[in-house]
């Protein structure tokens, strides 16, 4: 029996993985595996890097297949007129998708001790439960749940009576309201409106705080392919004595985003030097877009620039990414739902506010 395996859907799960990996006692460090999936992010030559840095035994890629890719799915979704009956549909859709995601799982799961998921949501959390494997579920992004509490908005309506279900595995609900999911991690219990008796809270902040510098170096060697590239062009060009850091998101339309982040410059960039951290599932093409402004790989967790030695900015603005996790800024700006009223109907993005 192996000990622990991660599955990673984005580069903040790969960081947060490390994270508990670190803050194991040494001689467990170097016994766990960690698998990353390409469905939703391009994780280029991460999986070297990670292998280089020898804390992780195994590195996978996994092929995650999404709904799409199975057209035998379809029909599943076709309202059958009344509650029972698409529960009915819904019970055969679950264990057909957890089927059909078999062949590209790249290990089996079933040899190891603990295995750590961030995205039960996606197809692997389907499978999962098919096989019948018990898992611990940790949350999508900081303090995501507060903001979409994706596992209540998905299933509102009769939410009491699929959570039922669900725990008899007849269908599957994410964020720890699966019969195999042993635990669901969060930051921060507190915020959450909806508890779950699955939820446990440990904050990531604990986590950094028990790093060392060596650590902290390693975990910088991991996800900055070129750190010395970066420092210089945050110590030149205009203003640079003023820096203000921009987090993109992929929210919207693309035209629609484009006015959003300058929008946002338009406020908070003046007599500043202005520097763009894309989003790693953002497809705008900024640095055709801002020519003018710094725009940064898009392809490391923003958490880390906390371990950038001498590195801090006079502002950092997002619109839903939460800051807390940033100590690089004098002061940090978080948008949020009012903000995006400006630009969208709020029925997109006032999720939790849908919620019955």
């Amino acid at each position: 029996m192996k000990e622990r395996i991660y599955i990673c859907h984005t580069y903040y799960h790969v960081y947060v993985a490390c994270l508990k990996e670190l803050t194991l006692p040494r001689a467990m460090q170097g016994n766990a595996s960690i698998i990353l999936s390409t469905m939703s992010n391009d994780f280029g030559d991460l999986k070297s890097r990670i292998s280089e840095s020898g804390l992780f035994e195994e590195v996978y890629m996994f092929e995650e297949k999404e709904e799409h890719n199975f057209p035998e799915l379809l029909k599943y979704h076709e309202d059958r007129g009344n509650l029972v009956l698409n529960m009915f549909s819904r019970m055969k859709y679950t264990k057909l998708y957890g089927r059909l995601q078999e062949p590209y799982v790249p290990v089996d799961l079933k040899k190891y001790r603990d295995i750590y998921v961030f995205c039960d949501s996606d197809p692997i959390g389907y499978y999962l439960n098919y096989k019948k494997i018990r898992y611990h579920a940790l949350e999508d992004g900081l303090d995501c749940i507060c903001y979409y509490d994706t596992a209540r908005y998905d299933n509102r309506g009769h939410f009491k009576l699929k959570a039922f279900l669900a725990s008899l595995n007849l269908i599957f609900i994410q964020n720890g309201y699966s019969k195999y999911c042993i635990d669901m991690e969060v930051n921060n219990t507190s915020i959450l409106k909806y508890p779950c008796p699955k939820y446990i809270e440990q904050p990531r902040e604990v986590l950094v705080r028990r790093l060392t510098q060596e650590d902290k170096n390693r975990i910088l060697r991991i996800f900055m392919e070129d750190l010395d590239g970066l420092l210089e062009q945050l110590s030149n060009g205009v203003h640079h004595e003023k820096k203000v850091l921009v987090l993109t998101e992929p929210l919207c339309e693309l035209p629609v985003r484009e006015k959003i982040f300058r929008d946002i410059i338009a406020e908070y960039g003046q007599d500043a030097q202005v520097i763009l951290k894309p989003h790693p599932r953002d497809v705008l093409d900024y640095r055709k877009l801002f020519p003018e402004h710094i725009v940064l790989d898009g392809k490391f967790p923003m958490e880390i620039l906390n371990f950038v030695e001498g590195l801090e900015f006079d502002r950092v603005v997002s619109v839903y990414t939460v800051p807390d996790s940033i100590h690089f800024a004098k002061e940090k700006t978080f948008l949020g739902d009012d903000f995006m009223d400006k630009y969208e109907a709020p029925d997109k993005h006032r999720f939790n506010e849908q919620i019955y």
